[in-house]
């Protein structure tokens, strides 16, 4: 009962520390030392305004929105009420802070610490084509397969910029300079870059990627490309290839297909005499065309509908569209890609640039509330967990320990009557279970150390190749803690094959999953998808394996085995305890289930933003808020799995060791059931493929997500069962 007594005190003030410092910290970064004054942008300090002062301006902010609103005043332009309408939209986004709020620019949230690159006039400028994807399939291609014309000459500088990380290889984004060549203030009007013919194969594909609903990605000063309507008040990534028009458009039986092979950019630009040119947008204008010319295109052909001195702008016309269909009598389709730029002078500021990108995204509120409600749980759960700890167990220790007779003890039932049975070895495969855990323990302090990573801006979860290549590093240099676990783990079960046990715990995770990952790249290669790798980069995961990740593996499995034998308090008996029958719904899988209800409710709010992050191509950047989310999930994947042991244990099953695992693990079959409901209402794939892939990545994303619920879970009972069983006499 003492020995309970301080766990508890000592849980309560590492509580009350671990929130004091997060309290400290917060409070530092958000500037609470400034406390009574402030800098505005122009260096003189002004008094920091009241509580009413604040609300005030917040009305008249709204005002002037809903007043801009029923002009009908669009949001995606550049003019000075646009810019109002965006501010007011994105209000809570332009905070930095937790305690107090502090207001900044989206620049400063999305990129910390980048500084704007200022250009002279005629520098030449490198527009960068990315992939060519659509939400309608996640088979994505590169830009260079399309029938295009080829690209620029490139200096061995801008080679070396354009180097792909390991992340960006597995996501297939080959950055390749564009062909056309851009110089600051220098508008160009229409001029044709080649011809190409299409024919067969390849007119049939181009038709099939508009039909799908495929779209180009450019960047130019690390801007995404966009296309904005002030009209229609719209403002979205890409162009599209081409599109498809309904019979009813054209006259004809069928519908038919149409090329975007024009486009006009227009480069907003802000400009200073001291500092230079700064890019502040970057958006197209597709048109579809169907260019006119005689003889062969060379330089300096003259092209009718493009460069001659008597043609008019290049414009959207049915009676110009470039059809994708072949010629009557069985000749390739000639199509002449063509572009323009406009340079046009904005007010707009370079840290507002990315404002028009966040327009329509879901507001930071509903991150609030996502992490309320996984609160919600985890005090739910706590009470629960306090309550067994401090008065159901203390009562019963309390009154165990003060029996003085054999008889007396024979009367009582519970978790007590178990202590010679509770830490008896799992009956299946202590080896499996143990690997497991350790799988899981690297797998939840690679995220934990990721995220801690991208909260203190040595990681930016924008540039997802950069993103995705620490994941895979830290991921091989936690090998350390899954050798380490997993070793602990498998000593406690008084397992002898510890060299057996080091090699599964380094291979058993990285090979199932590299194996389906190849599995799945042979049908991606065969289909031509970007996203599918070369044997290069296969090849350089390999050596990641071997040479980092399988030697950390080893030296942490060998402290943990050279490590003494964790200590039980109770001793474990010869013969096993029988087991007495119990009610079907507490035996597995209905109580597996039941456990992974709540930890899996405590993410699905957040889960919703990263699956659209992943699959919808939404920008996702609030580390904060997952990190929170990570620590919730552990606390609930903890609790939840003691809560189910003790009833467990108080039933007289002594059976804990895989019960616990699952318990927490099945929040990873949820996991998958909730990716079916977003294939089904979210997405809309179109073809085998396609679905395959989505599957695929899911499936291995819920394996994941399983295995580090069931660590917790697993590692939390141990913990448990040593506290309270260690506060009870046993002769």
């Amino acid at each position: 009962l003492h020995d309970l007594r301080v766990t508890t005190s000592t849980m309560t003030m590492t509580l009350r520390k671990a929130l004091l410092l997060l309290l400290t910290v917060a409070l530092v970064s958000t500037g609470y030392a400034d406390r009574e004054e402030q800098e505005d942008e122009g260096g003189k300090r002004r008094k920091r305004m009241s509580l009413s002062e604040r609300r005030q301006k917040a009305k008249e902010a709204a005002a002037k929105y809903a007043e801009l609103r029923n002009r009908g005043v669009d949001e995606v332009s550049n003019t000075e009420d646009a810019k109002i309408m965006r501010n007011y939209q994105l209000r809570k986004k332009k905070q930095k802070g937790f305690i107090r709020k502090k207001e900044t620019t989206l620049s400063e949230v999305l990129f910390p610490g980048v500084a704007p690159e200022d250009y002279s006039n005629n520098d030449e400028l490198l527009v960068q084509v990315d992939l060519v994807e659509s939400r309608k399939t996640h088979v994505p291609f590169e830009f260079y397969d399309m029938p295009v014309c080829s690209p620029v000459e490139l200096t061995n500088k801008r080679k070396q910029r354009m180097r792909r990380n390991l992340g960006s290889k597995l996501q297939g984004h080959a950055v390749k300079p564009a062909p056309f060549a851009f110089r600051v203030k220098n508008n160009q009007s229409c001029k044709p870059i080649c011809s190409v013919n299409l024919g067969g194969k390849k007119l049939r594909w181009l038709r099939k990627l508009v039909a799908r609903q495929y779209r180009v990605h450019m960047t130019l000063d690390s801007l995404p490309v966009l296309m904005r309507s002030k009209e229609l008040n719209y403002a979205v990534r890409g162009y599209p290839v081409g599109f498809k028009a309904p019979p009813s458009f054209n006259g004809l039986k069928n519908e038919e297909f149409y090329l975007y092979n024009h486009l006009r950019f227009t480069i907003t630009y802000w400009e200073d005499p001291e500092l230079g040119v700064r890019i502040t947008g970057f958006d197209v204008h597709p048109v579809s065309i169907d260019h006119k010319y005689e003889g062969e295109l060379k330089e300096g052909t003259i092209v009718d509908t493009c460069n001659a001195d008597s043609s008019e702008s290049v414009v959207n016309d049915p009676k110009t569209y470039m059809m994708l269909k072949s010629k009557e009598d069985g000749e390739p389709l000639s199509v002449v890609y063509s572009y323009e730029v406009n340079w046009v002078e904005s007010d707009l500021q370079w840290s507002d640039r990315w404002d028009v990108y966040l327009i329509g995204s879901p507001d930071d509120d509903i991150h609030y509330f996502a992490i309320v409600n996984s609160l919600m749980v985890v005090l739910f759960l706590t009470g629960a967990v306090a309550t067994i700890m401090i008065r159901t167990l203390r009562k019963d220790i309390a009154g165990y320990n003060e029996m003085q007779t054999i008889e007396e003890t024979q009367e009582e039932t519970g978790w007590k009557l178990v202590h010679g049975d509770v830490f008896r070895p799992p009956s299946f495969s202590p080896m499996v279970l143990s690997v497991a855990v350790g799988t899981g323990a690297q797998i939840g302090s690679a995220f934990f150390f990721a995220l801690i990573a991208a909260l203190f801006g040595l990681l930016n979860p924008m540039n997802k190749g950069q993103t995705l290549t620490a994941l895979i590093i830290l991921f091989a240099l936690c090998g350390i803690f899954a050798g380490y676990v997993s070793a602990r783990l498998y000593k406690l079960c008084d397992a002898k094959a510890w060299k057996q046990n080091t090699m599964v715990t380094a291979s058993a995770f990285p090979g199932v999953m590299v194996a389906i990952f190849m599995v799945l790249n042979m049908f991606l290669t065969v289909a031509g998808a970007a996203t599918a790798v070369s044997i290069w980069t296969i090849l350089l995961i390999f050596l990641l394996w071997v040479c980092l990740s399988t030697p950390l593996v080893f030296i942490g499995s060998y402290v943990g085995f050279r490590s003494e034998k964790m200590e039980v308090p109770t001793k474990t008996n010869q013969i096993a305890r029988v087991i007495p029958e119990m009610p079907w719904y507490t035996l597995p899988p209905f109580s597996m289930l039941l456990g992974g209800v709540l930890p899996f409710g405590s993410v699905c709010i957040e889960l919703f933003f990263i699956m659209s992050a992943l699959w919808l191509h939404q920008i996702y950047y609030v580390m904060g808020f997952l990190l929170a989310v990570l620590l919730i999930l552990g606390a609930t994947c903890a609790e939840v799995a003691m809560v189910m042991c003790y009833l467990q244990l108080c039933a007289e099953d002594h059976r804990w060791w895989w019960k616990s695992f699952w318990n927490c693990a099945t929040a990873g079959v949820y996991l998958f059931l909730y990716a079916l409901w977003f294939l089904s209402s979210r997405l809309d794939l179109v073809g085998y493929l396609p679905v395959v892939v989505y599957l695929t990545y899911m499936s291995m994303i819920s394996v994941v997500f399983g295995l580090f619920c069931g660590a917790v879970g697993v590692l939390s009972c141990v913990w448990f069962n040593k506290t309270i069983y260690g506060a009870i006499k046993v002769d």
